[in-house]
């Protein structure tokens, strides 16, 4: 038998660069707005080993899908860090997951975060984790877990990553399907917050890159009077009591939903078509927000790149019945939305082609 010996010096979790009573802290801190997020299919409370969800949500379905989605926010989270805010990029993780189940009809039912930093900080974990749970309200979702991993040695102490999981529920029969579009029908698109969470690698570069924190946080007119900073922070819309508002009040309608992510408009768009159509985007038809102009100009890029790069001003598109038009955008309005019909679906091979080129940024 070996012996401890007792003169020896020792080595605990948190000489290692672990701690955990600071990990308690945070669970406690988080605790108040993870129950906010709270539907009634939630059973139990957090510290469980799994978070548990009744599927009593689907008991009215004639053939219940899941479907679930991962996503994170990528390099937006160097913005928060570099303004030193952090209780928004839990919005933009929520709303790449939710809002991307969305575009099959799905209702979002709960949501599970993993967060890994490299030195806890009970105080910024409680900024973080109100953010995806303000997030889970605006998606209809409870947040029912979660990981907080500390990670020293492996990420530098003030950095942090974020991934979310998402699962919801669509009724086989109602599920949007790309096989149903058709020449003939409409484009409407519903405006995007601006940036929302994807193209940050170059948005930083040309935006961020060798400026001062004095350069950075000047109110700019041009930006509404925010700084480069906070309006590259702007927090991703979340689409999903909207669309779901026009998928009960007009049943049949959509036919299809993009999602407007990474790889813009272009190579989203396709994704809800099938091979016997393309979409006819009209060029000039809605507004681009003042920070997606911003950063197009700060990296010189043509049409053709910025809109195989960013959402260009629509975080969603739906693909409807051209006889639905109307009764489409007035439920998006009642929903408080505002729409734009933005082109149409004609025969083709499953592309997207655009209408009056040069008119993007007029």
């Amino acid at each position: 038998m070996t012996e401890t010996n007792p003169t020896a010096s020792s080595t605990t979790y948190a000489d290692a660069g672990v701690d955990i009573e600071e990990g308690a802290r945070a669970v406690d801190a988080i605790k108040g707005c993870v129950r906010d997020t709270y539907r009634p299919e939630v059973i139990g409370d957090l510290g469980g080993f799994g978070g548990l969800f009744s599927i009593a949500a689907a008991k009215d379905m004639i053939d219940p899908v899941l479907v679930s989605g991962t996503d994170g926010v990528g390099t937006k989270l160097k913005v928060a860090q570099r303004l030193g805010r952090h209780d928004t990029v839990g919005i933009d993780l929520v709303a790449m997951c939710a809002n991307d189940i969305l575009a099959t009809g799905a209702e979002p039912l709960f949501f599970l975060d993993y967060v890994a930093v490299g030195k806890l900080d009970s105080n910024e974990m409680a900024q973080i984790v109100s953010g995806i749970a303000e997030g889970c309200k605006q998606a209809g979702c409870a947040l029912i877990g979660g990981e907080m991993a500390e990670h020293p040695g492996v990420m530098d102490p003030d950095d942090y990553d974020l991934s979310g999981f998402c699962v919801g529920v669509v009724d086989r029969p109602s599920m949007l399907d790309p096989e149903s579009v058709a020449a003939g029908d409409a484009l409407v698109g519903i405006p995007s917050t601006g940036i929302h969470s994807n193209g940050y690698s170059l948005a930083r570069k040309v935006c961020i890159e060798g400026k001062s924190d004095a350069e950075l946080n000047v109110p700019l007119e041009r930006l509404g009077g925010a700084s480069v900073l906070e309006a590259l922070l702007t927090p991703t819309r979340i689409y999903v009591k909207a669309v779901k508002a026009v998928l009960d009040a007009c049943p049949g309608a959509v036919r299809a939903l993009a999602h407007i992510t990474g790889g813009g408009i272009t190579e989203n768009l396709n994704r809800a078509l099938n091979q016997r159509t393309d979409a006819s985007v009209a060029l000039g038809s809605w507004e681009v927000p003042a920070v997606i102009r911003y950063v197009c100009e700060q990296a010189g890029l043509s049409e053709d790149e910025a809109l195989k790069t960013f959402n260009m001003g629509l975080g969603m598109i739906l693909i409807i019945d051209p006889a639905r038009v109307s009764d489409v955008r007035a439920a998006l309005k009642r929903a408080g939305e505002e729409s734009f019909e933005v082109g149409s679906v004609v025969e083709g091979a499953g592309e997207v082609r655009y209408e009056s080129r040069g008119a993007l940024f007029s």
